[in-house]
């Protein structure tokens, strides 16, 4: 039922169907008008998104798409494409050679999406590959994703802006806000409380570049459909709070990497520290005044980072006050955790302590990711991660760096293998 309101921020119908028409004709120029595209929610009956495709008897246009989503739309456009015109649109570049006349179908063709969620990205690839992209890029990007199904992804574009603005109010000085913050191509470790300083400060002017960003972002994702994944906290500080609260209870965890405590050891807030709940429910108001939300955000407190305690109780209190800190800004809220941390550290996060840490949270208030699983599959060891909802994930490369090679088979077989699982969820 929780997990019922999520992407209820979303677009109307109009709104998506004007969006993935706009998409139509970035892709395929005046060859757009030989394709109906619309939008009828009614065709997912209540169930996963759906597409249907067929060649209207005696009508102008080749193929008319219909989708209960912008999204779903989108895919039934380029599933045509695709088996019927042989194009291919891909990150490296699109072949859109359409054939003259555009190819009629001969019978009609419905497909409904095998789950809920279709996920994309993870955390690090906001710095591996976005740290430099315009909105030229953003747009390819995301109409590549309606293209391919995505409807959940992360939007975490321009969260600095928003913090130096929380850090500001809370009575921190720019340069106590500038020693934290890493560069750019950074971010992402510094979001996950691994990295702080490095190659940094941001200037004023990266703030404006991201919050200009953010905002066509999440408009452009949303009016495709999509629901969109918004930073929270987590709960690490930078070291000014503790000048400023002087009395707060935090606590440093180790070094990350091969960084030693010159730019890592970050300051975690005890999650009982009352500081806990203002900083992580004062981000995500700020946040969400500024770009609205669906409900659903990310925040990873352990991130190939050892716990200061692996006592359950300790765990539990954490992820509890994590999920606490975004219900206090958003009681709809729902949170997106990467499983990275359990298969990173095994030898830390046994049952015991990764059952501490997701049932910390209420069944269905979680979301976890299985980022590796078509390598080191967590929910197999986990039950199913405990009774929290999980996507089942594969990472195709590391960095944007694509070698030629495959788990072909895993990931035949995974996803498959993954549904029948025991009391899957």
């Amino acid at each position: 039922l929780l997990l019922a309101a999520v992407g209820a921020g979303v677009a109307g119908d109009a709104r998506q169907e004007a969006a993935v028409r706009a998409l139509a004709r970035r892709l395929l120029g005046p060859r757009a008008a030989a394709v109906s595209l619309s939008v009828e929610p009614a065709l997912a009956a209540g169930g996963p998104d759906t597409y249907r495709l067929l060649s209207p008897p005696g009508a102008a246009v080749a193929v008319a798409v219909t989708g209960s989503s912008g999204v779903a739309a989108a895919a039934g456009l380029y599933r045509y494409l695709r088996d019927f015109c042989g194009c291919h649109v891909s990150w490296s570049g699109a072949q859109l050679r359409l054939p003259e006349p555009l190819p009629r179908l001969r019978d009609e063709i419905r497909v409904s999406a095998p789950g809920r969620y279709r996920y994309y990205q993870n955390a690090c690839t906001q710095s591996y590959s976005y740290a430099w992209w315009d909105w030229e890029r953003w747009e390819r990007e995301i109409d590549w994703m309606a293209l391919s199904g995505i409807n959940l992804a992360p939007a975490f574009a321009g969260q600095e802006a928003v913090w130096q603005r929380v850090y500001r109010t809370l009575g921190l000085n720019q340069s106590e806000i500038d020693e934290y913050f890493t560069g750019p191509a950074f971010l992402a470790w510094n979001r996950m409380g691994n990295l702080r300083g490095w190659a940094g400060p941001l200037p004023p002017a990266w703030h404006l570049k991201q919050l200009y960003l953010q905002y066509r972002i999440v408009e452009r994702m949303r009016s495709l459909g999509m629901t969109t994944v918004l930073p929270a906290f987590a709960g690490h500080v930078p070291q000014g709070v503790l000048r400023v609260f002087p009395h707060v209870n935090a606590t440093r965890l180790g070094g990350w990497s091969h960084f030693d405590c010159t730019y890592s050891c970050i300051y975690l807030l005890d999650p009982e520290d009352p500081m806990f709940q203002v900083i992580g429910t004062l981000f995500l108001k700020e946040l969400t005044k500024e770009f609205g939300t669906d409900h659903v955000y990310s925040a990873d407190t352990f991130n190939e980072m050892t716990p200061l305690s692996s006592d359950p109780a300790y765990l539990s209190r954490v992820s509890n006050a994590v999920l606490k800190s975004m219900t206090g800004a958003d009681p709809e809220a729902v949170w997106l955790m990467q499983g990275w941390l359990f298969q990173h550290q095994p030898d830390f996060w046994q049952p015991a302590q990764v059952r501490a840490l997701l049932r910390g949270v209420p069944l269905g208030r979680m979301i976890v990711l299985d980022l590796f699983a078509e390598s080191k599959p967590v929910y197999q060891w986990t039950e199913s991660f405990y009774g929290q909802p999980f996507i089942w994930c594969m990472l195709h490369n590391f960095g944007g760096n694509h070698g030629l090679f495959g788990t072909v088979e895993a990931i035949n077989r995974g996803p498959f293998a993954a549904r029948r699982f025991p009391n899957s969820t």
